[in-house]
């Protein structure tokens, strides 16, 4: 376990699920410009900052605004997010999540959130879990979008560690790809990522402990 010294976290799909969220409120905002898209579009957007999104959004309907009217609708459809959120607890925690992030504690291992979102550090508090991080990285510090590795080269650096000293959890394409563009070592989390693009994949972080993690994760990828 000595090569490996952190493990960085996304948000969204593996602490929590806040896509649902965040979906409902980017269709508000597509429906009142007079169009609609699906929820497998929205897969896309996971993982992907607010304009970038916004950007995919609007090629999708096929319409261009000027800058300051994409400033006005990304702030607008924000504040739907956040009205969306208020009443998130601890109950809204994905399976294992709480516990495993406990273990990863108990075993001496920094950890840190890296995501994307501007609002993962509300989130977290209201999860009740944010005792649990050694190091706190959102959209706010990281403004590169994934798969960007900024997010995680922050945290790595957060937590005085090496990037191939760090294995990141990650339920999107974009971020995997993040963490690879950093050189570090991934775990992909959930069942909408393509096989064998991370190191180690798994449903949820229920059932696995951090010593299972690192062997396996460094099983596959020496």
């Amino acid at each position: 376990m000595k090569e490996i010294k952190a493990f960085i976290f996304d948000l969204d799909g593996v602490i929590t699920d806040t896509a649902k969220y965040h979906y409902k409120a980017w269709r508000r905002m597509a429906n009142e410009l007079g169009f609609d898209f699906t929820e497998e579009e929205n897969e896309q957007l996971k993982g992907v900052g607010r304009m970038e999104s916004l950007e995919k959004i609007l090629q999708w309907g096929g319409i261009t605004l000027p800058e300051e009217e994409k400033k006005r609708l990304a702030d607008q459809k924000n504040q739907w997010y956040l009205e969306y959120i208020q009443d998130i607890s601890p109950n809204d925690l994905l399976p294992g999540a709480r516990e495993f992030l406990l273990a990863t504690r108990d075993a001496g291992i920094k950890s840190a959130l890296g995501s994307a979102s501007k609002n993962a550090i509300p989130i977290v508090e209201k999860l009740g879990v944010l005792h649990f991080f050694d190091a706190l990285i959102d959209g706010n510090k990281a403004p590169k979008s994934k798969p960007d590795p900024q997010v995680f080269l922050l945290g790595a650096e957060a937590l005085n560690a090496k990037p191939e000293e760090c294995i990141v959890f990650e339920d999107s394409l974009a971020g995997i790809q993040a963490a690879k563009n950093g050189g570090m070592h991934t775990v992909g989390i959930g069942y909408m990522l393509p096989p064998d693009v991370a190191d180690f994949h798994a449903g949820s972080l229920e059932f696995l402990t951090p010593s299972i993690v690192i062997t396996e994760v460094l099983k596959h990828s020496t």
